[in-house]
């Protein structure tokens, strides 16, 4: 989209500067706000036409059956679907009787501003209706991060050639018709009008609805109030029913005279609290933000925004469009969680029903790495979430034989929803990228509050789940068999690397907080000789290697099977899932995202640099990347093994995900993993970002950066331990500053380095290593070195 000629390439916006049916449905997902809490999609304010109408509460949603053609023991029995729920946004106008529809009359110009320092939303346009009167219209939209349960509008029309007569509906909207669902029927019966009225009203500017979910027993209330600001002839009324609340304003107007409606709206939902606490919560929080006022809020969101970007900003020079594009990213990763407090965090975020509004294990491997050196805060509520789920987690386990907790693969209310086992059941490794998430944070953040609590208990359980799941062989060996690793074109193998290194890391990091934390240990029932079988499983630990490739294995006899045809394989044909039967590709060696490549970037001290560089140019040379999830894990490693172009290359891919559609999904909702990849490509791949354990098994930062010819300049800010240090990387050399905070010690190239508030300190960077550059699969490199199709490999200085 982003390429299309409607948009502009700006540092710290996204410009549409006239409006394009034809992704009409993609920008809705661009330009959706979102508190983590609330999620707008960025719909037109008079509610069409539209791509997919939405308005969303984290958590709010319904179940459905999940039917199998033959029982099985352990199948999950429901689904859950995240629904639409009220909408609060929707502001219709009629001119002298017309409808205010962009498809009818003539729109003479139309411009939406996502603006990421300020949080608003702002749309200007010139319509001419079907009568031919002309008149201006302004809006601007927010979704308050400082009051959680809050969104609000402010709507103004002015006629631009003449008296006009308006009105101006403004209303909650319940049940509203969504677009023809052509997948799973089950999903389109539980999302189609999937709320039961409980109560409505209206009187004098104050509107509110309360429904209740059929199935899931959620009841949901939205309430709105208004301020009318017009000539004399403004006048207004209320009505409601079940499903709509509604405000008419009507007003004669003139050139320079415009009709202003400033709208609150607020929501509440719960699971157990009665209709009047759900109706007294929203008509609270919508008094709240009518007393703060408009411009109240848009100075507490222009203020809670500076904040977060004196600590989280990316730099970029050389390329105006990744600097454009990772500061959306930033925003949007920041929506999809800052008020989720305690909440999931979806892999869509809260801007469209992808993926069902389900969370997986995305939001620990891909979206917490970036919230945790940014905005900690978020990342504590997300983990809290999973915690508050260890009841379910244990009960799957006890269901599949197992000891402690087994995580689900895709969940929104912490059940396992995944009708398909091999990829979900099995895909044990969320349990280790959930404890390798608290383990970050912890090293992070020095909360030792939630260390002692909540942390002990998500890495007891599942360490528990390792040492039940895996086993010891005749010779010692600790092995896991029959799991699913990131890769889904892999399913039920045995010893799949990265679930071996990642539950490694998590046996000892729960042995280790253990010993930090004996008491609190011994009331969950962990004792010496547990600890000590923690310690053993992972010193045994098997990591599959061959020794005739030099090169290890993403699961033990990967690399005796059968290379897929990748040059019968038209590209027409890619996804390859949607073209081939799973059971083909589960028994060849193709890749469909990283996964002994996302291996090596987090377990990097398992691994020797030429080790890195001969499995990563081995398995470049087999992954399709049919994930979003893929671009960025490698554009890290190709920055590590010296691979810039190619590392270049990939941040593009990661960066332009949503903003170019590369997935063809994006009208579904944003790839907030994607997004949150881009700041990983460029602050751990370019930027060279590790977590270090050295000799002391002190926890250490460490930076290895290097730039793409492409690029001059890339700086960051991170969050240490309640200090701010900044990395500033040129083509040559390196600045470290600390902005905040007692002195820091980190690693640069491997060399302790004491950064100080004092003075900056600069080193050189060395010149990365020559190596041939590695191919992949025919058709499938990535853009920027599609060209270079039949080239023959070169070599890098």
């Amino acid at each position: 989209m982003i390429t299309h000629p409607s948009f502009t390439v700006e540092p710290w916006c996204l410009r549409e500067t006239e409006l394009n049916l034809d992704v009409l449905a993609q920008s809705e997902s661009v330009f959706a706000l979102s508190n983590g809490h609330i999620g707008w999609r960025g719909n037109l304010d008079e509610g069409e036409p539209h791509g997919l109408p939405g308005a969303y509460l984290n958590g709010v949603h319904e179940i459905h059956p999940l039917p199998y053609a033959e029982a099985g023991y352990g199948y999950p029995e429901s689904g859950q679907t995240m629904i639409n729920v009220t909408d609060g946004k929707i502001i219709r106008l009629l001119v002298d009787d017309h409808p205010c529809d962009l498809r009818y009359g003539q729109l003479l110009a139309h411009e939406r501003v996502l603006d990421f320092r300020t949080g608003l939303l702002s749309r200007t346009a010139r319509w001419t209706s079907p009568g031919g009167r002309t008149v201006r219209i302004t809006a601007r939209r927010l979704v308050s991060f400082t009051q959680r349960a809050v969104a609000a509008v402010v709507y103004e029309v002015e006629p631009v050639d003449g008296p006009t007569s308006v009105a101006v509906q403004s209303e909650l909207v319940a049940n509203e018709q969504l677009p023809h669902f052509e997948g799973d029927p089950r999903v389109a019966a539980a999302t189609e009008s999937p709320l039961v009225a409980e109560e409505h009203f209206a009187q004098d500017t104050r509107l509110r609805l309360v429904h209740r979910t059929a199935r899931s027993g959620l009841r949901v209330g939205a309430a709105a109030d208004h301020l009318v600001e017009g000539p004399d002839s403004t006048r207004w009324t209320a009505h409601s029913e079940p499903d709509v609340s509604r405000l008419t304003v009507t007003a004669d107007l003139v050139p320079g005279q415009p009709l202003r409606l400033v709208k609150f709206v607020a929501y509440g939902w719960s699971g157990e609290r009665s209709l009047p606490a759900v109706h007294d919560q929203v008509d609270g929080a919508v008094a709240a933000a009518v007393g703060t006022g408009w411009d109240g809020l848009v100075a507490a969101q222009r203020e809670y925004l500076d904040r977060f970007w004196a600590g989280a900003d990316v730099e970029v020079e050389g390329d105006a469009q990744i600097q454009q594009a990772v500061r959306f990213a930033l925003f949007h990763v920041l929506q999809a969680a800052a008020r989720g407090e305690n909440r999931a965090i979806p892999a869509k975020g809260l801007t469209g029903t992808g993926y069902d509004g389900h969370s997986f294990w995305d939001t620990e491997s891909y979206v917490l790495p970036l919230l945790t050196f940014t905005a900690p805060e978020a990342v504590a509520s997300a983990l809290r979430w999973r915690h508050s789920t260890l009841p379910a987690a244990r009960e799957r386990a006890r269901q599949l034989g197992l000891a402690g907790a087994t995580f689900p693969w895709r969940t929104i209310d912490g059940a396992e929803c995944s009708a398909y086992w091999p990829a979900g059941t099995a895909a044990f490794h969320i349990n280790a990228d959930i404890a390798m998430a608290t383990a970050r944070y912890i090293m992070v953040s020095g909360d030792e509050d939630f260390e002692r609590e909540e942390g002990l208990d998500l890495l007891v359980d599942t360490a528990r789940l390792w040492r039940s799941l895996g086993h010891h062989d005749a010779e010692g060996v600790f092995h896991i068999d029959g799991v699913t690793g990131p890769d889904e074109y892999s399913a039920i193998a045995r010893d799949n690397l990265y679930t071996n290194l990642m539950a490694r890391q998590n046996l000892l990091a729960a042995a280790d907080t253990a010993t930090r934390h004996a008491d609190r240990a011994a009331e969950l029932g962990v004792d010496d000789e547990e600890t000590a079988a923690w310690r053993d499983a992972a010193a045994r630990m098997a990591v599959p290697y061959n020794d005739a490739l030099g090169v290890h294995e993403q699961s033990a006899g990967f690399t005796h099977f059968q290379r897929w045809d990748f040059d019968a394989t038209p590209p027409e044909h890619y996804p390859l899932l949607l073209h081939y039967p799973y059971f083909d590709l589960y028994r060849k060696q193709v890749v469909k995202q990283a996964d002994l490549v996302l291996a090596m970037m987090e377990c990097p001290n398992v691994f020797t640099e030429e080790e890195k560089a001969r499995n990563f140019a081995y398995y470049e040379a087999l992954t399709v990347r049919d994930s979003s999830l893929s671009a960025c894990c490698q554009a890290v490693l190709a920055a590590e093994t010296g691979h810039l172009r190619l590392a270049y290359a990939y941040l593009n891919e990661a960066a332009l995900m949503d903003l170019d559609d590369l997935e063809h999904n994006t009208r579904d909702g944003l790839h907030v993993a994607s997004l949150a990849g881009t700041w990983i490509a460029l602050v751990a791949g370019l930027g060279g970002m590790r977590r270090h354990t050295v000799d002391d098994n002190q926890d250490l930062l460490g930076f290895s950066p290097r730039l793409p010819e492409a690029l001059s300049r890339v700086a960051f800010m991170v969050l240490v331990g309640g200090r701010r240090l900044k990395v500033d990387v040129g083509r040559t050399r390196v600045s470290y500053q600390l902005v905040e905070g007692e002195p820091l010690v980190v690693l640069h190239c491997g060399e302790p380095t004491t950064v100080t508030a004092d003075a900056a300190v600069n080193r050189p960077i060395p010149i990365p290593p020559s190596r041939p550059e590695p191919q992949q699969p025919r058709g499938r490199r990535p853009e920027g070195l599609a060209a270079h199709e039949d080239a023959s490999p070169q070599t890098e200085g």
